[in-house]
């Protein structure tokens, strides 16, 4: 999974952890996106991390947030 092998790298808490892993998950359902070696799905793990890092912590909204700033189309 490309959020977890990303947030080593990133000073967070578990909770922080958990957040962000809730968001990315959701994110990938919602672009129906399985293949976590695809390269959009590390372009989605990176988005995640970075508006969680703005303050953002409903995983919900990041998620949306993350759609949104990447300009890709749910199916």
């Amino acid at each position: 999974m490309p959020i977890a092998r990303l947030l080593q790298n990133v000073p967070m808490g578990p909770e922080e952890i958990g957040r962000l892993t809730t968001a990315y998950q959701r994110a990938m359902r919602t672009l129906g996106l399985v293949d976590r070696n695809d390269p959009i799905a590390d372009l989605v793990a990176k988005k995640i991390i970075e508006i969680g890092q703005t303050g953002v912590r409903d995983p919900a909204d990041i998620s949306a947030q993350a759609i949104r700033a990447l300009g890709v189309q749910a199916p």
